[in-house]
């Protein structure tokens, strides 16, 4: 085995690594039958020792040879020592591995959501207008101490943030706190690294986070490290020394404001509270929700329902409005006779 392993090396030094890949496996096998027999248990343990070497140089061997990977400068006696191309190319594999998992969180597709399609908030709708459209069209006017805002908080609704997504000209990312947190130690935190670089290099870009009280809320004793860390890199990256936040907008969406960290919610330089819909807006939203489906309902009948629905939401006229859509098929549920209607060709339920 001594004298197969003395060859291998040999021929791992001319790098001539066929030939020392061969003899790595000879020797090896000589190896394992010599431990088998051997009664000294230090003996034995400096034989496996040795073994562990030459094996794991036996499998970069192999690797090498069949093409899997890059050839590495590495001693004979089994030590690697790795280039600065290769170091270069493991960074760039797992960047592109980061990248490759938040490349849902662009968003390609408009939502096809217009400024007109939400009703009332029409301060809201203005001051993103002036952080995301005016910048784009009309760079020339933000000059001097005139900046654009950098980081947005919604108060109450994210659904504003689909008409930014469609009206700006911008490229979109819509992240959730599942696409930023891994079971993996470190990989959160550069999941947001890698978020922000690539904004800036799709500038003009927005990142919207939606519930970001969940990925940022206050700090304290008992939260775990990797928990601290995705808060602290959030700080670095959204407001850090050498980091240019130009052409970038951080449009984040929370129910719980209370519940951020002091240090973030300070990021957030414009704040802009969502308060439930006025009576106006009840009845747009009525008339949105219900579309072309016909129906038999006067603009008065819309006034009155507006008026009822007092103290509703956006998502809950929606749901009424749902509900009311489907009591006709209910009906034909739960009706035993029907009669033809429109030559024939459709029934409907006996009255």
């Amino acid at each position: 085995a001594i004298q197969l392993v003395t060859q291998a090396i040999q021929e791992d030094t001319n790098k001539n690594y066929e030939a020392a890949f061969k003899l790595y496996q000879q020797s090896l096998e000589h190896f394992m039958i010599g431990v088998k027999y051997e009664k000294n248990p230090t003996s034995k343990a400096i034989i496996m020792k040795r073994v562990e070497g030459y094996m794991t140089r036996a499998e970069q061997l192999r690797e090498l040879l069949e093409g899997q990977a890059k050839p590495k400068v590495v001693a004979a006696g089994g030590t690697a020592e790795k280039e600065k191309d290769d170091e270069e190319t493991d960074g760039d594999a797992e960047k592109n591995k980061l990248r490759g998992a938040l490349a849902s969180a662009v968003v390609s597709e408009k939502p096809n959501v217009k400024w007109d399609d939400v009703a009332g908030l029409e301060a809201a709708k203005e001051a993103l207008k002036e952080a995301v459209i005016l910048p784009a069209r009309f760079p020339q006017l933000f000059t001097g101490k005139r900046r654009p805002w950098k980081g947005i908080l919604l108060y109450g609704v994210s659904y504003l943030a689909k008409a930014v997504a469609t009206e700006a000209d911008s490229t979109f990312f819509s992240v959730s706190s599942s696409d930023l947190v891994s079971k993996w130690q470190g990989e959160s935190e550069r999941l947001v690294k890698n978020l922000f670089e690539m904004a800036r290099e799709k500038k003009p870009s927005i990142i919207f986070i939606d519930e970001i009280d969940s990925l940022c809320s206050n700090r304290s004793e008992g939260e775990s490290d990797s928990t601290r860390r995705i808060k602290t890199e959030f700080l670095v990256q959204m407001q850090g020394v050498g980091h240019s936040h130009d052409g970038i907008l951080v449009l984040g969406a929370t129910n719980v404001p209370w519940e951020l960290d002091p240090a973030m919610r300070r990021r957030f330089e414009k704040r802009i509270y969502i308060p439930l819909p006025e009576v106006h807006a009840r009845k747009v939203m009525l008339k949105i929700h219900l579309g072309d489906t016909p129906h038999s309902l006067n603009d008065a009948d819309f006034t009155t329902l507006a008026a009822k629905a007092e103290g509703c939401s956006g998502s809950d006229i929606s749901v009424l409005v749902r509900e009311a859509l489907m009591e006709p098929l209910r009906q034909c549920q739960q009706a035993q006779f029907f009669y033809r209607v429109r030559w024939g060709l459709y029934y409907w339920v006996c009255a």
